[in-house]
């Protein structure tokens, strides 16, 4: 008896902790003073310390480890079903309940109240007006150029390991933390996925891991796209937890870098997300700067396109469904189309001079 209620008190006291952590996710202004930046970048700091002391992706061994955990008990449960006692029906599914809500206050206390944080777009001081179509076919003129010119400054493509991606990464974030705070990366800590052939099936190009601190590449991605890929990653780890907002701050990163390759790689993957938002609002317009493209380029849509092919066949579909409510989950009501945001920050950014080249 004794035992049993101390299993009620310990659920009372977990989902008290929780209901806090829940109730504090409503006050944004809050959560940016004491938690992201506040709390967060000590926290976030101390776990890629530890996590890079390993040469392999401990967070995926901790997912495996909890994973096996949850079905070594249902098992047993399964086993077990007949001898279970009347009490055991309430003791069995409050001590579930106990462990759901210690990995949810682990999880929001680790990384993700930063859900809660006001918009990276605001703390930047980036606009959020509207362009009209006219307005979206200037910009995409303009990527079109940049990525052609930096496409004729590139020489051969490096075969990159993690660890230059890593160093390269690092050192781009530090040259953006001289402009901003927002972009100080202590401790670097990138990692390859364990098994890149599974996540390739999955359509995921890379993926942070908030239990080890660690910003995880798919390392089977062609070469050009691994340096934006691991500077979006990055700003995960910063604290930056929606994709359109990694995608914002991997862009500034990758794109201010001194490195070549590094400024390809943003503008490539900008130039995508424009084109795809002018190819649905102006097919005739999409046509016109899709020629414009340099062979080199298009041949680096048709690689990334065959990459895809290759790996992904129907799971791409599914993976995709599944993301979409996951962020909508997270109060990212707009799903995958959140990640078009992105196109409007860039117009923000850069507005003012495409004003005064037209």
């Amino acid at each position: 008896m004794q035992k049993n209620k101390s299993i009620y008190s310990k659920s009372l006291v977990i989902l008290a902790i929780a209901f806090l952590i829940y109730l504090f996710g409503f006050f944004p202004a809050l959560v940016q003073k004491y938690y992201s930046s506040g709390f967060y970048p000590y926290i976030s700091s101390a776990l890629r310390f530890v996590s890079s002391i390993f040469p392999f992706a401990i967070g995926d061994i901790i997912y495996a480890i909890l994973i096996g955990y949850a079905l070594y008990k249902i098992i047993r449960f399964f086993k077990k079903r007949k001898q279970l006692k009347k009490l055991d029906r309430i003791v069995i599914p409050l001590q579930v309940l106990n462990f759901l809500l210690i990995l949810y206050i682990i999880f929001k206390i680790v990384w993700g109240l930063n859900y809660s944080r006001p918009s990276v777009s605001e703390e930047l001081g980036i606009g959020t007006d509207k362009y009209s179509v006219k307005e979206l076919v200037i910009l995409g003129n303009y990527f079109v150029k940049k990525t052609n010119d930096l496409k004729l400054k590139q020489g051969k493509t490096p075969a990159y390991t993690v660890k230059h991606l890593e160093t390269r990464s690092a050192d781009a974030y530090n040259l953006m933390r001289k402009k901003n705070p927002l972009f100080s990366y202590p401790n670097p800590c990138l990692k390859s996925v364990l098994i890149p052939w599974m996540v390739s099936k999955a359509g995921i190009e890379g993926y942070y891991t908030p239990l080890s601190g660690e910003a995880n590449m798919n390392m089977n991605l062609p070469d050009f796209v691994k340096p934006y890929v691991s500077c979006h990653e990055i700003a995960h780890q910063l604290g930056i937890a929606y994709e359109d907002e990694a995608n914002l701050l991997g862009y500034l990163t990758a794109s201010n870098s001194t490195d070549v390759d590094y400024q390809y790689s943003a503008n490539y993957e900008m130039l995508r997300y424009i084109l795809f938002e002018i190819r649905m609002k102006s097919p005739d317009d999409y046509k016109i700067l899709h020629d414009k493209l340099l062979p080199k380029v298009l041949a680096d849509f048709k690689t990334e396109k065959e990459f895809w092919r290759k790996y992904n066949g129907q799971m791409f579909g599914y993976m995709d469904a599944a993301f979409d409510r996951f962020l909508k989950l997270n109060n990212q009501k707009k799903g995958i189309d959140s990640y078009q945001d992105i196109v409007i920050w860039l117009w923000n950014i850069h507005k003012k001079q495409l004003t005064v080249i037209n």
